[in-house]
């Protein structure tokens, strides 16, 4: 802990002085500026800042002072944006030394630095900046076992890289390539087993449906195993939705393993087999992993996530207008006491289907109104849902084309840019 000094710690950036409470330091969002806090010596001081004044508890750090007052902003407000007349790559570079990466940047900036990094094919010695956040962090001279897990730490992060981004390298785009190759098969195996001669056919070829099955279920368990050792953080890991639609994917057939192995052929594996013949269906969803691998899939995710508001209000839209229509649809085909009574239309949820697919403009004829009025209120039935559907759907739309481009963006960003594995 930082025993020297006092409470009050002043930082001054370029000649400009800000004052703050050793608690602020403590948690502070600029990593350089909080490590001051786990400082137990002014030796210690001295690799994070370039001076310290020890009667005034002042450090001094020889940057830039306008891009600092930018950086604050970030810490005070959570945007990031390039101080006015300034070079992108010296702003970026600003950032590098107080901890920031360029995902922090609002995405206009982001598109800004990459075009500049594009443009003038300028790439930072990341040997040089990891060397300088280790010397701090651990506070050791560059000895044998220093290197060896510096070594340790690069083949990692690569790893990592390989895994998580597949267009960072050939080896990725050839597990990227296995991957998808492995989830088709599985899904062309899933779908067959579905087929009136799918019996017939596993009962003579037993040994090679098995030998398939087991080994696309080993590839995404190694997978997915791989992916979780690598993985920063474990929790988070387990928290993301398609590693949790892999486990629930794998699970079954080990389940089926363990318990045929325990129970044999008994009436309770048989039982529990139900149970895992729609577990098994679960597999489908694998089809959700090639999200990490085509960008058009990754859009949809992202177009969905930020359009919750406008999917709320047209189901919200939806659900009213279904109430409405079905109630008079049920009351101008069944309720009234007329002749004929149109007995599809007995009660309120029974048209409640009628409502949905004469909105949505689908009309498969199964139930349609007899009466004048009931095809009057069909009518307009039809018109009001299509108005209802237009109006959320524009935005969507729009946000759909933003995320698209966005998308396109980050996948053409230069593969030498710094990182998150520079930084960390």
């Amino acid at each position: 802990m930082m025993k020297f000094g006092k409470n009050i710690c002043i930082l001054n950036v370029g000649g400009t002085k800000y004052a703050f409470t050793r608690e602020i330091i403590k948690d502070f969002p600029l990593r350089r500026v909080s490590r001051l806090h786990n400082c137990a010596s002014e030796k210690e001081v001295l690799e994070v800042c370039d001076d310290y004044d020890h009667e005034r508890n002042e450090f001094f750090f020889d940057r830039h002072s306008e891009a600092f007052v930018f950086i604050m902003l970030y810490v005070r407000s959570g945007r990031l944006r390039f101080a006015p007349k300034m070079c992108e790559l010296s702003f970026y570079n600003e950032m590098i030394y107080w901890g920031l990466e360029s995902t922090h940047l609002e995405f206009c900036c982001q598109r800004r630095l990459d075009d500049r990094m594009s443009d003038t094919h300028t790439y930072f010695f990341e040997e040089d900046v990891k060397a300088d956040e280790e010397s701090g962090d651990q506070c050791m001279t560059v000895t044998g076992p220093t290197v060896n897990s510096e070594w340790n730490i690069r083949w990692i992060a690569k790893l990592r890289r390989i895994f998580e981004e597949p267009t960072s390298s050939i080896a990725g785009q050839i597990l990227a390539a296995l991957s998808v190759i492995f989830v088709i098969l599985s899904m062309v195996i899933l779908c067959a087993s579905t087929l009136p001669d799918w019996e017939t056919a596993k009962n003579r070829n037993t040994e090679e449906h098995r030998t398939i099955e087991a080994v696309c279920i080993g590839w995404f368990t190694a997978e997915c195993g791989m992916r979780f050792l690598l993985s920063r953080n474990k929790y988070d890991f387990v928290r993301q939705p398609l590693n949790l639609l892999d486990i629930l994917a794998i699970s079954p057939y080990y389940i089926l393993l363990v318990t045929t192995a325990l129970l044999g052929e008994s009436l309770e594996i048989q039982r529990a087999g139900t149970m895992l013949c729609m577990l098994r269906m679960t597999r489908v969803f694998w089809l959700v992993k090639l999200a990490r691998h085509f960008h058009g899939l990754q859009t949809l995710g992202l177009t969905l996530r930020r359009c919750r508001s406008e999917l709320v209000m047209l189901l919200v839209f939806m659900c009213v207008a279904m109430a409405i229509f079905s109630a008079l649809a049920q009351l101008l085909e069944h309720g009234l006491d007329l002749e004929p009574r149109n007995h599809d239309y007995d009660s309120i949820p029974a048209a409640s289907w009628w409502v949905i697919i004469s909105m949505t403009t689908v009309g498969y004829g199964d139930m349609y109104p007899i009466t004048v009025p009931g095809r009057m209120l069909g009518g307009v039935c039809v018109v009001c849902g299509i108005v209802l559907l237009s109006l959320p759907i524009s935005f969507i739309y729009h946000s759909f084309l933003q995320c698209y481009h966005q998308q396109r963006f980050r996948s053409s960003r230069p593969s030498k840019s710094l990182s998150a594995e520079v930084l960390n």
